[in-house]
């Protein structure tokens, strides 16, 4: 009997050895299955959040349009005699620019101005006959009107004399003329554009829901787009009314030109700063994935590996909600906390769990202000 009890022992043991080598050997291949099928590895470039100071604009573009300027042209008929200009000269204002022929109307006021001397030799001699009551008092009123008739006629005529002598409206810049001397001008005929630079006006218009947020005297930035240094101005107007078609709103700005580097007629990029600025946290936009559902990244989390007790890194995909953008940046409102490991390229082959190798070799743009680099 007691033979019986040690043989049952033994036997119910050697049950439970088989049972617990056989899970081992079950676990085992169990890993070996899962290693062998693992996902591989993806190369991808990554940087922290961080939190920046942002401060906060309003975007649109405009046109630059001169202080002055004027397209100037003839106001009459008339052969051109002299130009005294030359293109993109700069001129003052009263600079004699073009003078047409006016021979005939300088005859013509030489005979106005001898019957204009001759009315008031008239006038004279009615007026001392007047004292001693030789003529009448009508006849008196009638030399002067006569004098003051001969006045007009000849400043008449020397009004068409000046208009043969075009002369700059306002100190500034000429442009390009292809006038000649001997050509034959018609009324309005473009002669020359003169622009006045040294300040230059912006044209652009926001939409209306930002009026609010306009003010005159408020600081602008002003670019041209081509990498160049962006220049401060102000805003000088607003208009009075939001156009009904678009509903945006008509707004003026100013800005200093005075070492003559833009040109009326440019197109600029246009920021408006606004509020005070603001920490936030700023990824490079190559970070993020626009869809119709939302705005979507990929952060570096901590994983437990294969092997016991080692960890790695491996994908994880989250929604955020983004902010503005700005040169290469964009801010991030929602989602992410500082610190954060975020992959900056190389998203495309990720999905959940995809094991990462992190190299920052190449990295993506990211600067608030980019410009153009030469190779």
């Amino acid at each position: 009997m007691k033979k019986r009890m040690i043989w049952m022992v033994a036997i119910v043991g050697f049950v439970f050895a088989a049972i617990i080598g056989y899970q081992m050997f079950v676990a085992s291949m169990m890993k070996q299955f899962l290693a062998s099928n693992a996902q591989p590895p993806a190369t991808v470039t990554a940087t922290q959040v961080k939190a920046e100071e942002w401060q906060p604009q309003l975007a649109s573009v405009g046109t630059l349009r001169a202080i002055q300027g004027v397209e100037i042209s003839a106001e009459i008929a008339g052969l051109v005699k002299k130009v005294h200009f030359k293109s993109g000269d700069e001129v003052k204002k009263g600079d004699l620019l073009l003078e047409m022929n006016s021979d005939e109307e300088a005859a013509q006021l030489l005979a106005l101005k001898a019957n204009r001397k001759l009315a008031e030799i008239n006038l004279k001699r009615d007026e001392q006959q007047f004292k001693v009551h030789a003529i009448s008092n009508s006849k008196l009123d009638a030399s002067r009107a006569e004098l003051s008739s001969r006045r007009a006629a000849e400043q008449q005529q020397q009004a068409i004399i000046d208009k043969k002598r075009i002369r700059a409206p306002f100190d500034g810049r000429l442009g390009i003329t292809q006038i000649n001397e001997g050509q034959y001008l018609n009324p309005a005929e473009h002669i020359v554009t003169l622009q006045d630079g040294r300040a230059l006006y912006i044209d652009f218009s926001m939409p209306q829901k930002y009026v609010t947020q306009l003010q005159k005297g408020q600081t602008i930035s002003v670019a041209t787009g081509n990498g160049a240094q962006a220049i401060s101005g102000t805003i000088s107007t607003i208009n009075s009314v939001v156009d009904n078609s678009t509903r945006n709103v008509q707004v003026e700005g100013l800005i200093d030109n005075s070492d003559g580097k833009l040109l009326p007629g440019m197109f600029v990029n246009v920021n408006i700063d606004v509020g005070a600025p603001q920490n936030l946290l700023t990824l490079p936009q190559t970070a993020i994935s626009f869809n119709a559902y939302g705005s979507t990244l990929f952060v570096a989390r901590d994983e437990q590996g294969a092997e016991e007790g080692k960890t790695q890194l491996v994908a994880q995909q989250l929604f955020v909600k983004t902010g503005d953008k700005r040169g290469d940046q964009v801010a991030i409102l929602e989602g992410l906390k500082e610190g954060d490991t975020v992959v900056t390229s190389g998203q495309l082959k990720l999905k959940n769990g995809t094991p990462l190798i992190i190299n920052n070799a190449v990295l993506p743009a990211n600067e608030s202000a980019p410009t153009p680099q030469e190779k």
